[in-house]
């Protein structure tokens, strides 16, 4: 079987998403809206975001900064992508705290590889059963167990993903082999979109996917769109 490649799929779209992203996960519920809307299944993927390298890193505790290598500038930013995605998240009925932490969401994000394999119809209540409770605080995104618990509450089979997932699992493989081949094919952030060679990134991008895929009638539209 060939390797994934990182802008070639037999869907009509690649969605590429990171669990511990905000911006991500405020885009879900309209991705998974147009992907109903269409009657077709978009080619999840994950995307795991290395943020100290371009935010730098930090640690709190109980609400506190105790670590920081961050610049002041890097924590305006942080704080804007909070206010921005949280507006959105209310909007959706959901609550968004900010990360105690800089976290290694590769385990949950290879969990989307897996679906993809093994449950492809369960792929929305997964990325429920993660997304929501992660960023209310309460999900360990880097622990394989409760990985596996979160598979089982979306009613996705577990046995063997220990192993996908782990250090020479096929899963970890896949996964590390995409994350080479993204930043040479312009993939940089998430969400982003991929269809035809063309590279979109933001969620603000929806419209004009919904317009492609729909057999681009009409003008172009414009950014703005409703849930």
């Amino acid at each position: 079987e060939k390797p994934m490649q990182a802008i070639e799929s037999t869907s009509p779209l690649i969605v590429y998403i990171d669990i511990k992203s905000p911006y991500a996960f405020v885009a879900i519920k309209p991705i998974l809206a147009l992907e109903a809307r269409l009657q077709t299944e978009f080619d999840w993927r994950p995307l795991t975001l290395n943020i100290p390298s371009y935010l730098g890193t930090a640690e709190k505790s109980k609400g506190k900064v105790v670590q920081s290598e961050r610049t002041p500038a890097q924590w305006n930013n942080v704080r804007y992508a909070y206010r921005d995605t949280r507006r959105y998240a209310e909007r959706q009925g959901y609550m968004l705290k900010g990360t105690e932490k800089i976290w290694d969401s590769s385990t949950v994000n290879i969990g989307i590889l897996w679906v993809m394999q093994n449950a492809r119809d369960r792929l929305a209540a997964y990325l429920e059963a993660v997304y929501r409770p992660f960023w209310q605080r309460e999900l360990d995104i880097e622990d394989v167990g409760v990985v596996e618990t979160a598979l089982r509450a979306a009613d996705v089979p577990v046995k063997g993903f220990a192993d996908f997932a782990g250090g020479r699992g096929e899963g970890r493989a896949t996964h590390d082999a995409l994350q080479e081949q993204l930043h040479p094919a312009g993939i940089y952030g998430v969400p982003s979109f991929v269809f035809d060679g063309q590279v979109l990134f933001g969620r603000e991008h929806l419209p004009y996917v919904s317009w492609h895929l729909d057999g681009r009638k009409g003008a172009a539209p414009d950014m703005a769109y409703e849930l």
